[in-house]
């Protein structure tokens, strides 16, 4: 199946201007031209009502939390959806992920909040993940600091910051944590080293492919055996039941397309609620495009309803 028309007109003017993939630089070089890639502020959607930062106490320091209030007229606690932004644990920011953390806030009326986890390779696994459990037991316990309820929870992340949701859900559910009522996983990582045909058949350097797929986990992972905990492949936990109910999203051109199936059908077999959804002719990324594309909107309003049904 070819690509979709716009994603085709995105691989044409990436050729045309010279496009450099991000595993052919630098972690610095990377991390310059990730940021350059930030998104505009979507113009389609009301905006929240406010947004704001704080630092909360984390495993190893402040850790920075970005949170997004929607405009919700009325006063009553609202859920909450703890975002982990995509950058193959390497690049990414609470900015490169602003336009969807705004939308999400506003289109599902939850309060939204974006954690500043740690990078690797300075940071290697487990500080991602450590990062992020923290944020959700504080949020657990605080977020009627900022208007939202504790008690109505739910982990979201598109990329990595999938895998870190999965992951989070894992950790809390043996960690006998917090409660969290959904996951929402949006193409991601679900095993080191897998060895697919969806990670074999998507090579074009035009979009992340599966070459770029080693270059991230090889900068996360200090030793390749820590790539072997549930943690870091949440395909590869031996026990999948009493997990939140997940909304999985996967692409047809997306070299994590087969694990990220994998991983909904191992949910499936532990009789945890999954709504599937996999996007034809679309890249890895392609929400990204929802100011141009109609597809990715209507990906986005699935998982709008997703949220509603599993938090109200």
């Amino acid at each position: 199946m070819p690509l979709h028309p716009i994603a085709e007109g995105i691989r044409n003017f990436r050729l045309a201007t010279g496009f450099t993939p991000l595993y052919t630089m630098s972690v610095d070089e990377a991390r310059k031209a990730d940021a350059e890639t930030e998104s505009a502020i979507w113009d389609w959607i009301e905006q929240p009502k406010e947004i704001f930062e704080l630092d909360i106490p984390g495993p190893a320091g402040p850790l920075s939390l970005r949170v997004y209030r929607p405009p919700s007229e009325s006063d009553a606690p609202r859920p909450v959806v703890v975002y982990f932004f995509g950058g193959g644990f390497v690049v990414g920011s609470h900015e490169t992920s602003q336009a969807f953390c705004r939308a999400l806030s506003t289109l599902s009326d939850c309060v939204v909040v974006s954690v500043g986890y740690r990078l690797a390779p300075e940071h290697p696994f487990p500080a991602a993940i450590d990062d992020c459990y923290a944020a959700v037991k504080w949020i657990a316990e605080n977020a009627a600091q900022f208007g939202a309820d504790g008690g109505r929870i739910a982990v979201a992340g598109d990329s990595n910051g999938g895998t870190l949701a999965a992951a989070v859900s894992l950790m809390a559910r043996d960690d006998d944590g917090p409660r969290i009522s959904a996951q929402v996983l949006v193409y991601p990582a679900m095993r080191y080293g897998s060895d697919t045909d969806s990670m074999r058949e998507n090579r074009d350097p035009m979009f992340f492919n599966g070459i770029s797929v080693p270059w991230f986990w090889n900068h996360y992972l200090a030793d390749p055996a820590d790539g072997e905990s549930p943690y870091a492949s949440p395909l590869n936990a031996s026990d999948h039941s009493g997990l939140p109910p997940a909304f999985m999203i996967t692409a047809e051109f997306c070299p994590l397309r087969d694990e990220g199936e994998a991983y909904a059908e191992a949910l499936s077999r532990a009789n945890v609620p999954v709504a599937y959804h996999r996007y034809a002719d679309l890249p890895h990324g392609f929400l990204s495009m929802a100011a141009v594309l109609d597809i990715a909107r209507e990906a986005l309003d699935e998982m709008v309803g997703f949220l509603r049904q599993r938090l109200n």
